[in-house]
């Protein structure tokens, strides 16, 4: 295991979501974490208790190599309005996208936290101009270039989700630490966390089998078919690795909203599903719509009376 790592934390535009979440972290929490890894938290704009002048020194001595980075990690979307000079969003008088290029040129590896960073978030193709480190939406490119590599011929990797998972952030860590890239997927996100979609492990399996649909909240069929879930159509660890050790938004009711897309948030509402003669206009990749109606209806006639019912205690 390499020792003394350092890591910076740059804040973007975002809502500071990814940070809160990642305070959430158990087994170990943060501070364990980063104590038990080695890990040198260089500056966090929350976390740490450092002057403007130690700052200004930090970003120096990185700058010029003095002292090394290990992991940048880039929290909220890159904002590049207006007209493309991202003189809305500014750091120490620069406009802060010019310091994540200079940061990510000397950092082993780099991080998006959340989808914001990964993929632009919210604020794409409006005024403020939002990209991600890597990608637009899932357009390959954003601000560092899609052949951009690390100083560890890695790319940036994006821990996707609104926020990003505390479980994903401290074991992607975790793994950097021990010298390991995560495999990932075709937009940059670690298989450890992304190989499933977040409709595996959903305790509502069984009626969206069984096309069970419920139009209102407080029941528990499906969400798919009527009210915006988007279960069967994102990666994610949410019903796998459960938030808070306890639950997900399925299992308390809600219907995922996709935050680990490279397309969200969407322009359409959230608890509306979009459909063509009552089936949604999104489904699971590689299904046939046309087999997937017929197979449907078949699954409805044939739903158990205790689904039909909602009893789940057999």
């Amino acid at each position: 295991m390499n020792r003394g790592l350092t890591l910076y934390w740059m804040q973007c535009g975002g809502c500071g979501g990814d940070t809160i979440s990642f305070l959430n972290a158990q087994d170990p929490d943060l501070c364990q974490l980063f104590d038990r890894l080695e890990i040198e938290l260089l500056w966090h704009p929350s976390l740490s208790n450092h002057s403007a002048e130690t700052h200004d020194q930090i970003l120096h001595e990185i700058s010029t190599g003095k002292k090394p980075l290990d992991i940048l990690v880039v929290e909220g979307s890159i904002l590049t309005g207006p007209d493309n000079t991202g003189r809305f969003d500014l750091m120490r008088g620069e406009p802060r996208l010019e310091w994540i290029r200079r940061l990510a040129g000397k950092a082993g590896h780099v991080v998006a936290a959340g989808t914001c960073a990964a993929y632009g978030g919210v604020g794409v193709d409006s005024v403020v101009g939002s990209i991600g480190l890597q990608f637009k939406r899932s357009k390959r490119g954003g601000l560092l270039g899609e052949e951009f590599r690390s100083r560890l011929k890695a790319p940036v990797i994006n821990l996707a989700g609104c926020p990003c998972h505390p479980e994903v952030m401290s074991g992607s860590l975790m793994a950097l630490a021990s010298g390991q890239v995560p495999a990932l997927d075709e937009m940059h996100r670690p298989l450890d966390w992304y190989n499933i979609m977040v409709h595996q492990g959903c305790t509502r399996n069984e009626y969206h089998e069984y096309r069970v649909e419920e139009s209102s909240f407080a029941e528990r069929g499906c969400l798919f078919f009527h009210l915006g879930c988007h279960g069967p159509l994102v990666p994610g660890p949410c019903n796998r690795t459960l938030w808070n050790q306890r639950s997900s938004k399925t299992r308390a009711g809600v219907p995922c909203f996709g935050c680990t897309s490279p397309n969200f948030p969407h322009s359409y509402p959230f608890f509306q599903t979009r459909n063509i003669e009552g089936v949604p206009n999104e489904l699971p990749k590689g299904i046939s719509r046309a087999h997937y109606m017929a197979y449907k209806s078949m699954a409805a006639a044939a739903a158990p009376e205790r689904l039909e019912k909602r009893i789940t205690d057999v």
